[in-house]
């Protein structure tokens, strides 16, 4: 065992203070880096051998702090909280802005026409379908039919205000119709992250003591968690489809917009980009990711089972997902 590193580090939490956003945004900086998304299948294996070994006590010789700080945020990045499960490349939160800022700048592009409209939203809520369902909270399994209709429920719903909107916006201004992907996405994700993350609304997610030992399921918590959820999602759209849009509508103008027009999606593409770098893990760091709530919040039942199994124990805790 190396004399060098202590095992009283605490790898279960992240490396910065949670309870505040600057130590928020720092965590998620590092869960979010894109360039997590490059790591090959021996990178991330050797970080979960290290995170597995080091919580039981058994440490790589040589291992530094740093180096085992740097495996903790690279399995973060790559496995699930709850079920220690391989998450799926694109439903990564590192995959956020590689993958996203294609398909935004894509949807303020080819925001004209009704089938441009319609591709653009059902690819970009099929994307958001499957973050959501990899980021989603808790241990409990979908079967494929329930997979199945939260899609199909999640991304019909979501096209269909897209396209009201579309409607909407044909009697505003043309500098108007610009935004309507943006209105689009943040009425969308009022659907389509409930769909998805349906079966906790129901049953409820895992709850925990302030230990982390586990006291039951709570739809309450589950709720408390999509609409934070919700939030960050709006949040993380916001510099993204509305700056971009503005910077457009003047460089079109432009002489040499009109001259190379084709400069325009890679142009838009890029400047989403550049918003997403920022936006994504700064509004992850909106709300802790291990959330919290009273126990007067719970459900009754639960409220009386807490009280008889851990009577000191007054909030509860839960991954929120993201």
């Amino acid at each position: 065992m190396s004399e060098d590193l202590s095992l009283n580090i605490n790898i279960k939490e992240p490396r910065w203070d949670q309870g505040t956003f600057m130590g928020r945004a720092k965590h998620f900086f590092m869960v979010t880096d894109p360039r997590n998304v490059l790591l090959s299948s021996d990178t991330l294996e050797d970080a979960r051998v290290t995170m597995e070994n080091y919580r039981s006590g058994v440490v790589k010789p040589g291992l530094t702090e740093d180096e085992l700080w740097r495996a903790k945020y690279v399995y973060d990045s790559a496995f699930h909280p709850d079920t220690g499960e391989k998450m799926f490349v694109i439903g990564r939160m590192s995959a956020q802005v590689p993958v996203n800022m294609s398909i935004t700048g894509s949807m303020l592009t080819f925001y004209r026409t009704t089938p441009a409209v319609v591709f653009w939203q059902w690819v970009n809520q099929s994307f958001n379908a499957v973050v959501n369902y990899t980021n989603r909270s808790g241990d409990a399994p979908m079967s494929v039919n329930q997979l199945g209709v939260a899609y199909i429920s999640a991304t019909t719903g979501a096209v269909v205000t897209a396209l009201g909107f579309k409607t909407l916006a044909s009697r505003l201004p043309p500098i108007a119709s610009r935004f309507v992907p943006f209105a689009a996405v943040a009425a969308a994700n009022c659907i389509n992250i409930p769909f998805m993350r349906q079966r906790e609304l129901k049953f409820g997610i895992p709850v925990m003591d302030e230990n982390g030992n586990r006291l039951g399921e709570s739809p309450n918590a589950a709720k408390q968690a999509i609409m934070q959820v919700v939030v960050s999602r709006i949040g993380m759209a916001v510099p993204a489809m509305a700056i971009p849009p503005v910077i457009m509508n003047s460089l079109e103008k432009k002489a040499f917009m009109k001259r190379f027009p084709l400069l325009n999606a890679p142009i838009q593409v890029g400047l989403v980009g550049l918003c997403l770098v920022f936006a994504t893990p700064l509004c992850c760091a909106l709300f802790p990711q291990k959330s919290s709530m009273s126990v007067s919040g719970l459900e009754a039942e639960l409220q009386e089972r807490i009280r008889e199994t851990s009577p000191k124990t007054t909030t509860v805790f839960f991954n929120k997902g993201l």
